[in-house]
């Protein structure tokens, strides 16, 4: 998993709360488990103005030029600034898949739904919560500066916005050590791969009956 240290990226406003996981990635993507190639249906019946099927080329798809993510100002943007509670409804790991993918970095928001709160640290994506009085002020400025970049700090738990000022966050130590680690439940698992060799050859010494391939 990439490692979340020092990262600097164009603030887009999706200005929503609520947002649920289907409508993130719609169901009908989720026939696939591959971790990539979900970025072009992210927020598929939002940023097209047709029915979206996985497998389709997205390059000649009508957009929808209302959205957001499809306006000139916000192309490329890396950070999404949302409302409340943001991920809720189903717990498909597709939706943090879909943000990596499209080139989603990070989330700022003054909630989100647990599970994907918590799937977005084992995907490399840093999801930060903010007083809604810091999520307003945000708001406003992003409609009022064209091209509004944060940098985020993730060491220091800081943003650092355009003009100097910085915004402290909260993040619990052992997710804060896994971003900046690059390190998912295999990482962290593989941590270990010495131990868990120890242990399996000290099992099979102590059980070997249980290690045998012979048939009966």
């Amino acid at each position: 998993m990439k490692k979340f240290k020092i990262f600097s990226g164009l603030v887009a406003p999706l200005d929503r709360a609520n947002i649920d996981t289907d409508a993130i990635i719609p169901k009908q993507f989720l026939k696939s488990i591959e971790r990539t190639g979900f970025g072009p249906y992210l927020f598929d019946e939002w940023r097209y103005l047709d029915q979206g099927e996985l497998g389709m080329d997205c390059s000649n798809r009508p957009l929808n030029p209302d959205f957001i993510l499809n306006q000139n100002r916000y192309r490329g943007a890396q950070i999404l600034l949302t409302r409340d509670n943001f991920g809720c409804g189903s717990s498909r790991e597709h939706a943090p898949w879909a943000l990596l993918d499209f080139g989603i970095q990070a989330l700022i928001a003054p909630s989100f739904a647990d599970i994907f709160y918590n799937n977005c640290f084992k995907n490399s994506i840093l999801p930060i919560v903010l007083p809604q009085k810091e999520i307003v002020a945000l708001f406003n400025a992003v409609a009022a500066t064209p091209g509004y970049s944060l940098k985020i700090d993730l060491e220091t738990q800081n943003l650092t916005l355009p003009q100097g000022e910085k915004l402290s966050f909260e993040i619990d130590p052992f997710r804060k050590h896994c971003l900046l680690n690059g390190l998912d439940d295999i990482g962290l698992t593989l941590e270990k791969v010495d131990q868990i060799r120890a242990f399996e050859k000290q099992r099979q010494q102590e059980t070997p009956w249980l290690f045998t391939d012979q048939i009966f």
